[in-house]
């Protein structure tokens, strides 16, 4: 694929694709997964991990799923399919909650690794 405009901007691109493939490669290689999310995200929301995964709209559990989706689709670089299926939401319900999830994560200075 070509990326369009002058050399500093392609740079730039490439250079931020570089950092995130590596990061995802390191989680990976690390033992990242849906599952070790769930936990450090019960951990830090003070709840079981297995009520992070069961529906609900109690605020907790909201915003656990935020940040999990958020942490599994930016960080990990799975689809919002694979974390959809997870936690029994839709595509779109993953996208929403990734992006809440991302103003917790900002807002709260949260971070998957202790």
């Amino acid at each position: 694929e070509r990326i369009l405009g002058d050399s500093d901007f392609v740079e730039k691109v490439l250079s931020q694709a570089s950092e995130q493939m590596e990061r995802r490669y390191r989680l990976k290689a690390e033992g990242w997964t849906l599952t070790k999310i769930t936990e450090r995200v019960a951990e830090i929301f003070g709840i079981e991990k297995d009520q992070v995964v069961v529906s609900g709209k109690q605020p907790d559990r909201v915003r656990a799923r935020s940040v999990l989706a958020s942490w599994a689709t930016r960080d990990l670089g799975l689809t919002a399919t694979e974390v959809g299926k997870y936690l029994g939401l839709s595509k779109s319900a993953v996208s929403r909650a990734a992006t809440r999830g991302q103003k917790l994560i900002v807002d709260q200075f949260l971070s998957l690794r202790e």
